[in-house]
C-alpha cells in the first residue's frame, strides 16, 4: 500500500472517505476474529447481547459459574474500549501522529496471543484456558469498535451487525415508499439515503467475508490463522507511528544540541529547542 494511503488510513487527520474505508477494514478483521473465535470456544464475542441474554437465562436455571464467565466476558468488553479510549486521548494530548494506530497495535498484539493461546486450547474444552480466550476476544472485540466509533463519532459500527442491518432495513423501507402528491404538499418527501446504504453494505458484506475467510482458516491451519490479521493491522499503522518516531527523534536531536551549545558557551543567552512539527514528516 501506498505511504501516503496508510497515513491517511490511520493517522490523526481523518476525513470521511478515510473513515468509511477503515471500518469497511476492522469489519473485516472483526468478522474474521468472531468467526474463528466461535471454532475455537463455542461462542461468538464481537456483540454483547447474546451474552447479556447467556447470562440472564444461566442466572434463571442457577448455572452461576457460566453467568460468572458471561459476567466477565461483559465486564472486558468495556475494558478493550476504556482502554481503547485512554490511548486515543493520550495520543491526543501529546499531539501524536498515531492516536487511532496505537489502539490497532494493540489489536494486534492481543490477536498474537490469542494465536499462542492455541498450543494451549488445541483439544482442550475444560479449565481456565476458554474463559480467558473469551475474555480477551470480548476484549479485542471492545478496543476495536471504540476505535472507529471515536473516529466517525459513532456513524460506523464493525463488530456487530444487527444496527448496521437495521440501517439498511430503515433505507430499504424509505424505497419503497410512495411520495403521494397531498403528502408532498405538507411534508418533506420521503428520500432513500443512498450514500447510507452503500456504507452499510459494504459494511455487512466486509464482515460476511471475513467471518467465511476466518472460519476457513480457523479450520484449515488453526490457530495460526491469527497471524495474518495481526501481521496487517501492523501493517496499516505503521507509518504514523513511524512519523512520531521520527518527529521525537528529531526534538531528542534538538534538544541535545542545544545542550551542547549551552555547555560550549555559558555566556550566550539560553536557546530554546525547536518546537517539533503536528505535521507528519514528507518521504
Amino acid at each position: 500500500m501506498p505511504i501516503f494511503y496508510l497515513r491517511r488510513l490511520t493517522g490523526k487527520h481523518r476525513s470521511a472517505q478515510a473513515n468509511r474505508h477503515l471500518g469497511r477494514v476492522l469489519a473485516f478483521v472483526a468478522g474474521a476474529t468472531n468467526a474463528g473465535g466461535f471454532l475455537a470456544v463455542n461462542q461468538y464475542t464481537s456483540h454483547m447481547t447474546g451474552i447479556l441474554s447467556g447470562m440472564a437465562d444461566n442466572l434463571a436455571i442457577n448455572n452461576l459459574g457460566l453467568a460468572i464467565i458471561g459476567g466477565a466476558a461483559l465486564v472486558s468488553f468495556v475494558a478493550g474500549s476504556a482502554y481503547s479510549a485512554i490511548l486515543i486521548n493520550w495520543g491526543r494530548h501529546h499531539r501524536t501522529q498515531s492516536e487511532f494506530a496505537y489502539p490497532l497495535l494493540w489489536e494486534a498484539l492481543l490477536l498474537l496471543c490469542f494465536g499462542l493461546m492455541g498450543g494451549y486450547l488445541d483439544g482442550r474444552q475444560t479449565g481456565l484456558g476458554v474463559p480467558i480466550t473469551v475474555m480477551l476476544l470480548c476484549f479485542i472485540m471492545g478496543l476495536q469498535n471504540a476505535i472507529i466509533t471515536k473516529i466517525s463519532h459513532a456513524e460506523i459500527r464493525t463488530t456487530h451487525m444487527t444496527g448496521i442491518i437495521t440501517d439498511i432495513g430503515i433505507e430499504i423501507g424509505k424505497i419503497v415508499y410512495i411520495n403521494s402528491s397531498t403528502e408532498t404538499e405538507r411534508y418533506k418527501p420521503v428520500r432513500a439515503n443512498w450514500r447510507k446504504i452503500r456504507l452499510m453494505g459494504s459494511l455487512l458484506a466486509s464482515f460476511t467475508v471475513g467471518g467465511l475467510l476466518g472460519a476457513l482458516g480457523f479450520k484449515h491451519i488453526g490457530y495460526a490463522s491469527t497471524l495474518p490479521l495481526a501481521l496487517f493491522l501492523v501493517l496499516l499503522v505503521s507509518v504514523p507511528l513511524a512519523d512520531d518516531i521520527r518527529v521525537r527523534s528529531r526534538l531528542t536531536l534538538s534538544r541535545f544540541r542545544t545542550r551542547r551549545r549551552e555547555a560550549g558557551s555559558p555566556g550566550e543567552p539560553d536557546s530554546l529547542p525547536q518546537k517539533a512539527s503536528d505535521d507528519p514528516p514528507s518521504y
